[in-house]
């Protein structure tokens, strides 16, 4: 099988953070026996529209560079029509991609992540005509394919992201301490986490516009590098006030630790409250608080939800379970 990876965010090199997740879903269906190939703003002409904040950031940021969507599109079309001669099918990651997609002309797989999601359901009559192009709409959680239901997909499947399961887990450090994980951001709920963990100890991993109000931040660490970071934390926090997956919530419970979040998107998928984590309303600094100090005072209740997580975890998120439920996505557009 020959698969075309379309997608607007992937890394150059170890030190991109961007995308991430679909080179990793690249490297495991590599490893399964897919021929795949990758076409990404790296290989195209993206007049500056891709990389440093993403898209969306570098518009905000730079207004007038929306004016060169137009000419960032046809680019990545044209690269996606010469890649694809010899595909049998096209996977196109986020809503842009699908305008690529078509143009090879091959059927393919839409995955929506979450920005792109809120974008078309912002202007459904634009995307609602992409995402009905496509023989099978994938969302990594419940909360994603409800979003392609209501842009119109016609077959829609849940296939979470995977991620690594350690084989071994060292205990926490003493004393125990919060961990979050993440881009510094408002969406990400800095503000609240902020708040919460005022005169809690704490260790903060990433980067991004609220940078500033963080100045204990580790910053940037590499993906592989992140598991000792989750191994010396005794519980991770995901504030977010929206969230399309929540990929640092699944990492956390593969390393057996509790987890923190807010009851938004695709973190409902993965936390179980009381069970494998506890869920707080987003945005709700003082609800935060009082979960973390709870957990932070319970060993006994740490231990519980964090062995329970990591169980959960292996079940659902790890590799195997998630390249298997791709490979039958792509046979099943293929036997169309």
């Amino acid at each position: 099988m020959r698969v075309l990876v379309l997608t607007t965010s992937y890394p150059r090199g170890p030190e991109d953070v961007a995308g991430v997740f679909v080179r990793d879903a690249v490297e495991h269906l590599r490893a399964a026996g897919v021929d795949v190939e990758v076409v990404s703003p790296a290989s195209f002409r993206h007049f500056g529209l891709a990389y440093g904040h993403g898209i969306p950031g570098n518009i905000r940021r730079r207004p007038w560079l929306a004016l060169l969507l137009p000419l960032f599109l046809l680019s990545y079309a044209r690269a996606a029509r010469r890649a694809a001669s010899d595909a049998d099918l096209v996977h196109a990651h986020w809503l842009p991609s699908a305008l690529a997609a078509i143009a090879t002309r091959k059927p393919f797989v839409l995955q929506l992540w979450g920005t792109d999601a809120a974008l078309g359901e912002r202007a459904p009559l634009l995307f609602r005509p992409l995402v009905r192009r496509a023989r099978i709409v994938v969302g990594a959680s419940s909360a994603l394919a409800d979003s392609a239901r209501r842009l119109g997909a016609r077959d829609v499947r849940v296939v979470p992201s995977g991620v690594d399961i350690p084989e071994h887990v060292a205990d926490p450090e003493e004393p125990p301490h919060v961990l979050y994980v993440g881009r510094l951001s408002e969406e990400k709920g800095i503000p609240e986490l902020l708040e919460a963990t005022d005169g809690i100890r704490r260790v903060v991993v990433g980067d991004g516009p609220l940078r500033t109000l963080v100045p204990d931040a580790v910053g940037f660490v590499a993906p592989g590098e992140l598991g000792a970071f989750y191994e010396r934390a005794s519980v991770v926090v995901c504030p977010s006030r929206r969230e399309g997956y929540g990929v640092a919530a699944r990492e956390a419970m593969a390393y057996g630790r509790p987890v923190v979040a807010s009851a938004v998107g695709g973190l409902l998928d993965a936390v179980e409250d009381g069970a494998t984590g506890l869920l707080v309303p987003p945005s709700n600094p003082a609800a935060l608080r009082a979960a973390l100090e709870r957990l932070l005072s319970d060993e006994p209740l740490r231990r519980r939800l964090g062995t329970a997580s990591r169980e959960r975890a292996r079940e659902r998120f790890a590799w195997d379970a998630c390249v298997a439920a791709l490979l039958g996505a792509y046979r099943d557009v293929l036997n169309q």
